[in-house]
């Protein structure tokens, strides 16, 4: 049914992409059983681990559904849950995607939050901030703290919805976020253009200005994205070790 998988592109990704086209066109269809693991991995000329991830990605795409002793046959076809692990091919193109979408996102967030952000929320938002300084004068990447800096702006919206898909979008935006603060981190100029960016979101919020606190943000992620398209190749192929792919925990 299949021939073998090659290339640069990650062999689970692929492997999940090429069963997920069988599934959508309708070769393999409701109630089929896909081949067995065994039959896979010849196949494709992949491992057991490429194949039990690509398969793992499939259930958790809502597409497949492993059945004890039996083997994994596809689902019937339904609203599928969003899959965050599909689309770009590779680690640039993922990362420059998701800045697209933050831009977006982090823009309106910003905009209600200027209107909506109690001054418990701007506490917040401000130790947020500081704790990204923090991050960052220890050695760290200020990941963590750079993503909980977004998130407490959309937390101040009051808008559950925006909240949950923050949250949901969590690990595929954290990803973005670790490449983009390496990207930055090669540069001091960078590092201190980020810090000035967030830092006028945060003053146009606490303006209770929405539109120059949506502009801010959107400034925000468009230079974060040309930041990322001036880095060289030697960076992108560095960027394919991190955790950037969609299985890791902006």
């Amino acid at each position: 049914m299949f021939s073998k998988v090659s290339g640069s592109v990650r062999l689970a990704d692929r492997v999940a992409e090429i069963l997920s086209a069988e599934i959508e066109s309708g070769r393999l269809a409701e109630g089929d059983k896909l081949p067995t693991e065994v039959e896979l991995v010849k196949q494709l000329g992949v491992s057991r681990t490429v194949v039990r991830e690509a398969v793992s990605r499939l259930r958790n795409a809502g597409l497949v559904e492993p059945r004890q002793g039996r083997g994994v046959f596809v689902l019937p076809r339904r609203t599928r849950p969003l899959d965050l692990e599909a689309g770009a091919a590779d680690t640039r193109s993922k990362v420059l995607q998701i800045a697209e979408v933050r831009r977006a996102m982090e823009g309106e967030a910003a905009s209600l939050a200027a209107e909506r952000a109690t001054p418990g929320d701007l506490v917040r938002m401000r130790q947020a901030l500081d704790a990204i300084d923090a991050a960052v004068a220890a050695g760290g990447d200020g990941v963590d703290e750079d993503l909980a800096f977004h998130r407490s702006i959309a937390e101040s919206t009051g808008n559950a919805v925006m909240v949950s898909t923050v949250r949901y979008l969590g690990d595929v935006l954290r990803g973005g976020i670790r490449v983009t603060r390496a990207n930055e981190a090669r540069r001091g100029d960078f590092i201190e253009a980020v810090r000035e960016e967030h830092h006028a979101i945060l003053a146009a919020i606490e303006g209770g200005d929405p539109d120059t606190a949506r502009t801010a943000a959107r400034r925000h992620m468009e230079h974060a994205a040309a930041r990322l398209q001036d880095a060289d190749d030697g960076f992108w192929t560095g960027a394919e070790t991190l955790e950037v792919d969609l299985d890791a925990a902006p």
